[in-house]
């Protein structure tokens, strides 16, 4: 049941309604991509990764505000790390947020005075990096990144992360407090303009903090180059989620007695696990967000696993070596993963698995600026070698057992004996350069 209603929806919104320049066709293709985000936190994988997400944060917390702790001290700035974790735990409502605070605060002072140890510190500091590295998973999965950072790389960036990020936000904070509290601010703060302004600027500073962070974590995280464009505007539309639901989800702490009476003093706990899981659930569609914006190519495919035929695939790199060959001998804009995506309607993955065989069998090379060239003049690229280069593409899963069935093996070498007869000498230069063929038509007199 709920497959069909979700190809129905697909329909509705991929469908025939999506395709045009009109009006309603634009309407359409806008209000896909809040539909295929939707549609993705429905599926199970995203929810399954914020779980996971939930319990290495709460792990991580301590440890977190004890390395800020002890970086910050070099600055005697630790005072103002006490509004960035009041403000991760705000929508808990004023009680709450000030308990878990003071909590944390607490444990991450004795973690940084030493009480736990050389050993004791080692392991939080593993705990740390392992939710830096579920964190990058978790993006490169939405992603569709194969690749993670290698281990060097992974302990450069992220020992710059812990140890620049507290800096820069607390920074920020205090920059902030300062410029607010000078006397120049003072005297132009009795202006009821200007009063209004600040006052305005102090509600929607923790936002642009949120914002911020949002979109550093989606140019940053993942291991693909993310441009600043759907970066910024997916983070722009889970810092509006965050403050929404922060909002309502205040109010339900605030206002329900049911969960304080059921759960007794472990109240803030249970809110703070479900509050945590809603951050990060946000934070993942506004990952999601991005990519489709820069994307545009997936939205139909959502996260489901592409299965092209072997018949598919052969056209897909015929088609895809024939305008990549055009635009060499024509001139123009040279084609790139996301163009020839658009252009044959495909999703990226599909091309750029085709290019990347392609590329590895010496018939295309990839510039600094992704874009797409024949690897040699295409007069000595064969049609039959870009075809045998499809065909042998594997998935990589397995080896199947060499077998010898005498008549299998003696039709499977006629048919391939006769596409390479049909083929002949034929080059991807012919290919490109065959004039069109005139359309049959019938005149008027000869109809019926």
């Amino acid at each position: 049941m709920w497959t069909r209603f979700w190809n129905f929806l697909d329909w509705c919104f991929f469908g025939p309604a999506s395709v045009g320049p009109g009006r309603k066709a634009r309407l359409v293709r806008g209000l896909s991509y809040p539909y295929a985000v939707v549609r993705d936190l429905a599926r199970i994988d995203i929810k399954l990764r914020a779980m996971s997400l939930v319990y290495t944060t709460l792990l991580s917390l301590v440890p977190l505000a004890a390395f800020s702790f002890a970086i910050l001290k070099i600055f005697d700035a630790r005072r103002d790390l006490r509004p960035v974790v009041y403000q991760f735990f705000s929508a808990l409502g004023p009680a709450g947020a000030t308990e878990l605070t003071s909590r944390v605060m607490d444990f991450a002072n004795s973690v940084s005075g030493g009480v736990v140890g050389s050993v004791g510190f080692a392991l939080l500091a593993w705990t740390l990096v392992g939710t830096i590295k579920k964190v990058e998973d978790s993006f490169n999965f939405l992603w569709r990144v194969q690749q993670a950072r290698s281990f060097g790389r992974r302990v450069t960036e992220y020992l710059t992360l812990i140890v620049v990020g507290p800096v820069i936000l607390v920074s920020f904070i205090g920059m902030s407090r300062r410029a607010l509290g000078s006397a120049p601010i003072r005297e132009l703060g009795h202006l009821p303009l200007l009063d209004m302004l600040t006052a305005a600027g102090v509600k929607l500073a923790p936002y642009v903090v949120v914002t911020a962070s949002f979109t550093a974590l989606y140019l940053f995280v993942p291991n693909t180059r993310v441009r600043w464009r759907p970066a910024l505007i997916g983070a722009l539309v889970a810092g509006v989620l965050w403050a929404a639901v922060g909002h309502v989800f205040t109010a339900f702490v605030v206002h329900s007695t049911r969960l304080t009476i059921v759960y007794a003093g472990f109240a803030f706990v249970v809110a703070a696990l479900l509050w945590t899981y809603l951050g990060w659930l946000i934070l993942l569609a506004g990952a999601q967000l991005s990519f489709y914006v820069q994307n545009p190519t997936y939205l139909r495919l959502g996260l489901q696993e592409l299965k092209l035929s072997s018949i598919e695939i052969e056209q897909l790199a015929l088609r895809l070596m024939y305008l990549v060959g055009r635009t060499y001998v024509t001139g123009g804009k040279r084609w790139s993963v996301n163009g020839l995506a658009t252009e044959l309607g495909l999703p990226g993955i599909a091309v750029a698995q085709t290019v990347t065989t392609l590329e590895s069998a010496g018939l295309l090379v990839v510039t600094e600026d992704e874009e797409l060239l024949p690897a040699r003049d295409i007069g000595h690229i064969a049609i039959s070698e870009i075809m045998e280069i499809a065909r042998n593409q594997r998935s990589g899963h397995f080896s199947p057992r060499a077998v010898s069935i005498p008549s299998v093996d003696r039709l499977i070498a006629t048919i391939d004996e006769a596409r390479r007869g049909h083929c002949g000498e034929l080059t991807l230069r012919d290919l490109v350069e065959e004039p069109p063929r005139p359309t049959l038509t019938l005149a008027a007199g000869n109809r019926g």
